[in-house]
Formats: structure tokens, C-alpha cells, sequence
């Protein structure tokens, strides 16, 4: 069967889908995750498989990072999904109900998407995670995943549609995708998939929005930045910027530049720069800091470079606006941080940066849906229509408008023989 033939296959079930109650979606999860914990041992010598070929073929060291799935990854790819089961069900939620005139009532509820297609990057756990959330929200869905992890989501796609199918869920709720070339096939199916999510570099992501007629939400590059105030505390800048650069440098809420106020650079670098050494982070900085600090001066590249690396680049700017203005021009609208004991500065920065994420005092690394308590995520959108940020259970669901009336006409309310009164219930 081809991807065209199964996405039209899964649109005719998506209704069947949807309409699956709470119970059954979160009975698939749980079989899901015994399915996967009964399994762990074949799931790990795959994916040892997987990191053998990676490293016969060079892959780089950012994608390598991402392929790896042990006991420690499993163990928080499990709980995630354990998590989003605890959420409360919000398919066919009412969002509100509007009395237009007697007897004619308006009522605004939740609903399922459809049908997904999800492109996503080398990383056995985001397979889990973007087949559960599906499930959860009602869902179907397409997944293609990256060919570095073949092997790894081979089996565990194989656990969670055989767990979803056992649970009551309908034959064509999800698929997996296997061949590079079935992306092209997919991007042509804007009869049958209502919503792309594309998951991966810049170039890539622009190629699908380019390249097709369904809607794509998403994001490219993750560039994020964080800002050091006149006003901040070394005792929580110096940690907050190590672990935002360190803690897990192949991620897109990693963050790739510094940017730090003229009157906070004494204070700021001498102790951040040791930190850097100690972690082995190379710095790239405007001349007044690499010249005092020994680094490789910094280029307009440097700035519009998601590393994905231990690499960070650094600037002096002279007022918070400065900083404001440098992040709307390079940044990728993700994720951005201000380090400041200013109330008024934090409320600034936040209200005026344009991007998906906004902190004050800690690190960019907490945009993930699993940490907002989402249970799971399909992606970050950095756009701004129906989803924005970490994309988890309502970022996967839309609404419909249903009106119940009792031979109303729209002739008596143009003649004035009726009259709209519009009273929330």
C-alpha cells in the first residue's frame, strides 16, 4: 500500500479515531508502556545496532547523542507517557456555550486534528512520545522517523501499534513510514493529512513548507539566547548559563549566545569564563571580550549559528533594548532568557522578545512539553497560529461549533421579526 493509499485509508478512520473514548486511549498508553518495559531488552540491542552503523558512518557526534536509547532513556520516555495517561481528557471538551436567542444555542467543543504526519529527527524516544500524544488527543497519525534509527523505531513502533490495535483502537491509527523517498509521497497528500509537523534543520523544514499544500507547524533552528542584565546575581547566572549550554548541547533549547550587559561584564566573565574552560566550552566573542579573555573573536555567522555543540558566542551590548533588538534579528523565536534581580527589566524583556519562550533566571533547556507538565511533546512551533511553544495535548487538538436549534431561520432576524440577545450559559 502506498503512503497516498494509507493516508486515505486513515482519514476514513480518523472519525472512528476520534470518537474513542478516554478510557480505551488511555488503556492503549498503558499497554504501550508494559509492552515497552517487557521488551527493553530486544529495543536496546537494536538501537546497539543503530549506534554501530552511526559510527561505521561517520555520523556526527549531535546526531550520535540523539540515537542513543538506554535503560536511563526508557525509564523517562516511560514516565512521560505515564504522565500524559494522568492528564485529564480533553477531546470533545466545551469551551463554551452561547444562548443566540431562545431556543437556539451555541456551543464551541474540542475535536481531533485528523490526521498528522510527523517528520521528526533521529531520536527513538520522539517516536514515543509522538505516537502517544496522538493516541491521547485521537489522533491519527504518520510517522517518519530518521534513518539513523531504523532499527530502534522498527521495534518500537511495532510495540505500540500491536499495544494500540489490542486496545480497541481502529487498523489504520497509526503508520510508520520507513523510506526517505515516502516524504515526498506524503507531502502530496493534502486530501487525506490535515497537519504536518516537520522536526529538523532549517533547510529541511523549509523544504516541507515549500514543497506542500497541507499545513505545517513547526520550527527550524534553535538559536536561543540568554541575556545578562546590569541588575543579576552571579550566584544564579554563572550555574543557570553552564547548564543551559551543557547539560545537553545536541538540543534545540540549548543555548548558542550570550549576550551581556557593558557594566556586567567585569563581574560576569571572569568567574563564567573558568566555568567555560572547565566544561571544555569554546567561547567566540565581540572583540572587548575575546581580546581580555583569550577566545575566538565572534562573526554575523557566529550569530546565526545553531552550534548544537559545546560552542557558545558572546556580545557586550549596551542597554536591554540592545539585547531585545540583537534576539528579534538572530534568533529563531524559540526559547531566550534574561538573568536579572530587575522585576521591571524581566517584564520588559519578556513582554518584548519575540519568541515562543520568555524566562527570568533559569535555563532555556526547560522549554520541553514533559517538563510544562504536557506529559509529551511532538515538537516546539516557533510560529504563531493555532500552536505555539512545546506542542503537546491541546496543540494537538482544534474545535468545532455545533448549533442547536428549533426551526430558526436567518430570514426573521434580517426582516427584525427576531432579534439576536447573545447570553453566555
Amino acid at each position: 500500500m502506498t503512503i497516498r493509499e494509507k493516508a486515505a485509508a486513515m482519514k476514513l478512520d480518523s472519525m472512528q479515531m476520534a470518537s474513542k473514548s478516554a478510557g480505551i486511549r488511555n488503556q492503549a498508553l498503558a499497554n504501550i508502556v508494559r509492552a515497552l518495559v517487557a521488551n527493553q531488552e530486544d529495543i536496546f540491542r537494536a538501537n546497539a545496532q543503530d549506534m554501530a552503523e552511526a559510527e561505521q558512518d561517520h555520523v556526527p557526534e549531535a546526531v550520535v547523542k540523539r540515537l542513543k536509547f538506554d535503560e536511563q532513556k526508557l525509564t523517562s520516555t516511560v514516565k512521560g507517557v505515564e504522565e500524559l495517561i494522568e492528564l485529564p481528557d480533553k477531546v470533545y471538551e466545551t469551551q463554551f456555550i452561547r444562548e443566540l436567542d431562545e431556543g437556539l444555542t451555541l456551543v464551541r467543543e474540542s475535536c481531533p486534528i485528523g490526521v498528522i504526519g510527523v517528520i521528526f529527527e533521529a531520536r527513538p524516544d520522539a517516536l514515543v512520545q509522538i505516537a502517544s500524544l496522538c493516541i491521547k488527543s485521537g489522533n491519527c497519525a504518520i510517522l517518519k522517523g530518521g534513518s539513523e534509527t531504523k532499527h530502534t523505531n522498527k521495534i518500537l513502533f511495532s510495540l505500540i501499534y500491536q499495544a494500540a490495535i489490542e486496545s480497541g483502537l481502529p487498523e489504520n491509527c497509526l503508520f510508520q513510514a520507513e523510506q526517505r523517498d515516502e516524504i515526498s509521497e506524503l507531502l502530496a497528500c493534502h486530501e487525506s493529512v490535515d497537519l504536518l509537523i516537520p522536526r529538523g534543520s532549517n533547510a529541511f523544514v523549509q523544504y516541507i513548507m515549500n514543497n506542500t499544500r497541507i499545513p505545517v507547524m513547526g520550527h527550524a533552528d534553535g538559536i536561543c539566547h540568554i541575556y545578562v542584565d546590569k541588575d543579576f546575581d552571579i550566584e544564579k547566572a554563572v550555574p543557570v548559563i553552564i547548564d543551559a549550554k551543557t547539560q545537553y548541547t545536541a538540543v534545540c533549547n540549548a543555548v548558542e549566545t550570550l549576550l551581556v550587559h557593558k557594566d556586567a561584564v567585569d563581574a560576569l566573565m571572569p568567574r563564567l569564563n573558568e566555568a567555560f574552560r572547565a566544561h571544555n566550552v569554546e567561547l567566540r566573542a565581540t572583540a572587548d571580550i575575546a581580546d581580555r579573555y583569550g577566545s575566538k573573536l565572534a562573526t554575523d555567522e557566529d550569530f546565526a549559528t545553531e552550534y548544537l555543540d559545546l560552542i557558545i558566542s558572546a556580545k557586550t551590548v549596551d542597554n536591554i533594548d540592545e539585547a531585545i533588538l540583537h534576539i528579534n534579528r538572530y534568533g529563531s523565536h524559540h526559547t531566550d532568557c534574561i538573568i536579572t534581580e530587575n522585576k521591571e527589566a524581566a517584564e520588559h524583556f519578556m513582554r518584548m522578545v519575540d519568541s515562543a519562550g520568555v524566562y527570568q533566571n533559569c535555563s532555556t533547556r526547560f522549554a520541553d512539553g514533559f517538563r510544562y507538565g504536557f506529559g509529551a511533546e511532538v515538537g516546539v512551533s516557533t510560529g504563531k497560529i493555532h500552536a505555539r511553544g512545546p506542542v503537546g495535548l491541546e496543540g494537538l487538538l482544534t474545535y468545532k461549533y455545533k448549533l442547536y436549534g428549533s426551526g430558526h431561520v436567518v430570514a426573521d432576524y434580517v426582516s427584525g421579526k427576531k432579534a439576536f440577545h447573545f447570553k453566555d450559559l
